[in-house]
């Protein structure tokens, strides 16, 4: 039987470095985002069924947190204003995005790849899912600009205030709830989380 590169490609997650035009005080990796990307989007479904009469799978919303970026190891993660910059390189970089998906998909013995397909593709059934997927990709950016203004890095200042006003604008209420419930926390220090016990 051939060898398949597709686990080992998914490994090198964490060569690839997110914010690559900020002065960072500690390097953020997709492998590392992607696990903060799924914690939040199981929340935020666990939020809509708990909350709000929802009816959704929390665990596939985490599954697909995970795979969200894998792109990114062939692609590299490109800044935001050169991505949102014009809808053409919008489109273009997309693009880009789904050749790599296809041939990350083909490095998988094709008896598998029909399993992982819905998990790098979106599929329309599973739009909920992923608008929850994409709320929780904004939040986690917007942790990551609060732990750098909280070091004392104003490099993030404004991505933390554009972050939060596209996260109000999706009109997503499960990421309002993490925003008002859950956010303030990463604010404070470890004592302060603890409650002093």
């Amino acid at each position: 039987m051939k060898n398949s590169h597709f686990f080992a490609m998914l490994s090198r997650m964490k060569h690839i470095n997110r914010w690559s035009l900020m002065r960072n005080t500690y390097p953020e990796n997709i492998s590392e985002h992607s696990l903060d990307v799924s914690v939040i989007a199981h929340a935020l479904a666990v939020i809509r069924n708990r909350r709000f009469g929802g009816n959704i799978s929390a665990e596939r919303c985490a599954l697909l947190g995970v795979f969200h970026d894998v792109s990114e190891i062939l692609t590299g993660d490109m800044p935001t204003p050169v991505k949102y910059h014009n809808p053409e390189i919008y489109k273009a970089y997309h693009n880009v995005e789904n050749v790599a998906k296809e041939k990350l998909l083909s490095m998988l013995p094709e008896d598998l790849r029909e399993e992982y397909r819905p998990v790098l593709f979106q599929q329309q059934e599973e739009d909920e899912l992923w608008r929850l997927v994409k709320a929780a990709d904004k939040i986690a950016a917007l942790i990551k600009c609060i732990e750098e203004e909280r070091a004392g890095n104003k490099e993030f200042s404004r991505a933390a205030v554009a972050l939060r006003q596209t996260i109000m604008d999706m009109g997503v209420k499960e990421a309002e709830v993490f925003l008002e419930e859950f956010l303030p926390s990463y604010m404070l220090t470890l004592d302060e989380q603890d409650g002093g016990n």
